[in-house]
């Protein structure tokens, strides 16, 4: 075995044992009847009504978070740009500035934020306007899933940014083209690796989450994480539940193929 080889070993152990094992152990769960035969029932099962249902629900809210991530990220990413040095430290701070606390402890202030005695109503209240029940409801999560992915979608976004040549857009500019122009056919083509980077980063764990939705979905608003989660440590189902994780698996990929395939793997040209 050669030096390199060697170092790499305790690489290849983690993986195998870390991920490997697990997700053979999920496959061998999902295609188990629980009495020592075979079948394909339980991943079958993501299409009965009540999981179909709940995977459209958070297939929805995570095209709703990634969307919302993508239109808050890319003017964010456009402004650092122009910032001097300190200043965009001092973003990049801020940015990262709430990963530094415990996850659960984030969203749980959220529950606070927008209940219906918690401080958004009461500014509305200050100035004349009724309140509203966030507390509980789609738009609770969505906000929630928005807030703790943003991140994930302004850095490989301001990366890319980043990168742009400016002696491209001056001469986009000096020829004559809009502001609009050049944004829809310079800056967004130039920058689609990283958008697609973000969009994966964020849809992706959007739509297996299961912790925001039971904080501020209050338990009432059933993702297909949550089933997932329930068929774990609830019902205690443990074939139903891994043959539902192969299933949502199996549509993670292909949604992942599927932006991998438009991002065509090479460079974004101009035009």
């Amino acid at each position: 075995m050669n030096k390199r080889s060697l170092l790499a070993t305790p690489y290849i152990v983690w993986i195998i044992g870390f991920t490997v094992l697990p997700i053979l152990m999920i496959v061998f769960y999902a295609l188990g009847d629980g009495n020592g035969g075979f079948t394909l029932s339980n991943i079958l099962a993501i299409f009965e009504p009540v999981h179909l249902k709940s995977l459209l629900l958070a297939l929805w809210l995570a095209l709703l978070c990634t969307v919302v991530c993508l239109l808050l990220a890319y003017p964010l990413a456009v402004i650092l740009r122009k910032l001097n040095i300190g200043k965009k430290g001092l973003m990049a701070i801020i940015v990262i500035l709430p990963m530094w606390v415990n996850f659960v402890l984030r969203i749980m202030a959220w529950q606070l934020l927008l209940s219906r005695n918690g401080i958004i109503n009461a500014i509305l209240g200050v100035l004349g306007l009724p309140g509203q029940d966030l507390a509980n409801s789609n738009v609770a999560i969505v906000i929630g899933m928005v807030y703790d992915y943003l991140p994930f979608m302004i850095l490989p976004v301001y990366n890319a940014v980043m990168e742009l040549n400016e002696d491209v857009i001056e001469a986009a500019r000096d020829l004559g083209a809009p502001l609009s122009a050049v944004l829809t056919k310079i800056m967004i083509p130039l920058t689609m690796p990283g958008i697609i980077s973000g969009i994966t980063m964020v849809f992706v764990p959007s739509l297996t989450t299961f912790a925001i939705p039971d904080i501020l979905g209050g338990g009432k608003i059933m993702l297909i994480g949550n089933i997932i989660e329930q068929e774990f440590s609830t019902s205690m189902n443990w074939n139903l539940g891994s043959g539902l994780s192969i299933a949502l698996m199996i549509f993670v990929l292909i949604s992942m193929m599927f932006t991998v395939k438009n991002d065509g793997g090479k460079e974004s040209s101009v035009w």
